[in-house]
């Protein structure tokens, strides 16, 4: 016998174990990854882009399952129209989840928070700006689109300033509605009393603008009444590249983008807010404008696009990476 033909049966020998062996050593391997734990859903808590000199991040203040969209969103719709568009955006139509987005813009010298969320329980926005980089006491500037609960909510914590440091800018229209003793009692009763407690007390540290008022260099508010009466947008513009945070002129991106006519139970003037939303639609697509919502899926930041005779929401993929 030579050495070349016991190097092949020890060789044949040998596969014909690992062949034997392979079966036990790919269960014992199966069994194993079986036992890791389950460590259920994540989602990200920030976004941050570049904008020209700016850095603007957007903050998962909360996200809510809820029933929907239908009838909050095509109030004035039969379900079976709703459903039958959510279907073709294959969407369920019974069920949704509402986002919640303020948006942190540092432009250099300030640091700027477009609207404070659900405060209290409800809400995280201190911790998810801590997770960002940033502490709550930094913020020199806090933005308000409008004042509805979601937004206003995160401005005080345990009866005070969540943003010590902070002066305010927001609506004149807006203020002066909600701030109106006729609006404590009725349907804007709730709000009002809100209003009350944690927008008034910062009156005196307040600027209340209109179109196009200035809130530093380089961002400047545009009147978009209708979800409220005194609602505005901000427009972001850094070394020629711009952005539109819209607060809540759409709130649903796929029922109100694609068919911005039909109403909204929160928008306080239908019409208005319609008008509204296709004359921002028509502006941000044609300049190609990227925006933030509110409650646009995290996180929140996209395009609108013409589609046909309407529009639809394009989410940022790279856009800022290049």
């Amino acid at each position: 016998m030579t050495l070349q033909t016991v190097n092949r049966r020890t060789l044949l020998a040998g596969a014909a174990t690992v062949a034997l062996a392979a079966p036990a050593l790919l269960s014992q391997t199966r069994i194993a990854s079986a036992g890791a734990p389950m460590l259920g859903a994540s989602a990200p808590s920030f976004r941050r882009i570049k904008l020209g000199a700016f850095e603007v991040t957007t903050l998962r203040d909360a996200a809510r399952a809820m029933d929907g969209p239908h009838p909050t969103f095509g109030t004035d719709q039969e379900a079976s129209a709703v459903a039958e568009l959510l279907a073709a955006n294959s969407l369920p139509s019974g069920r949704m989840v509402n986002g919640f987005t303020p948006t942190l813009v540092n432009t250099g010298s300030e640091l700027v928070l477009f609207d404070t969320g659900l405060g209290g329980e409800a809400g995280s926005l201190p911790e998810q700006i801590r997770a960002a980089g940033y502490a709550p006491e930094q913020i020199d500037i806090v933005v308000l689109t409008h004042m509805h609960p979601d937004h206003i909510g995160g401005l005080m914590r345990d009866g005070k300033p969540t943003f010590a440091n902070a002066r305010y800018v927001t609506g004149q229209s807006e203020y002066d509605f909600w701030s109106a003793e006729a609006r404590m009692t009725g349907p804007t009763e709730g709000v009002a009393k809100l209003v009350h407690a944690n927008v008034t007390p910062l009156a005196e540290k307040t600027t209340f603008i209109g179109n196009e008022g200035t809130v530093v260099s380089g961002i400047s508010g545009i009147d978009t009444f209708g979800h409220t009466p005194g609602h505005m947008s901000f427009h972001l513009e850094s070394e020629g590249q711009r952005l539109l945070v819209w607060g809540d002129v759409a709130n649903h991106f796929v029922v109100s983008v694609q068919r911005p006519d039909w109403h909204v139970r929160y928008d306080m003037d239908k019409a208005q807010a319609a008008a509204t939303r296709k004359r921002i639609f028509d502006m941000a697509a044609a300049d190609r404008l990227p925006v933030i919502g509110y409650h646009m899926p995290f996180p929140g930041i996209g395009y609108i696009q013409s589609s046909g005779e309407g529009y639809r929401w394009a989410p940022e993929t790279y856009q800022f990476e290049l």
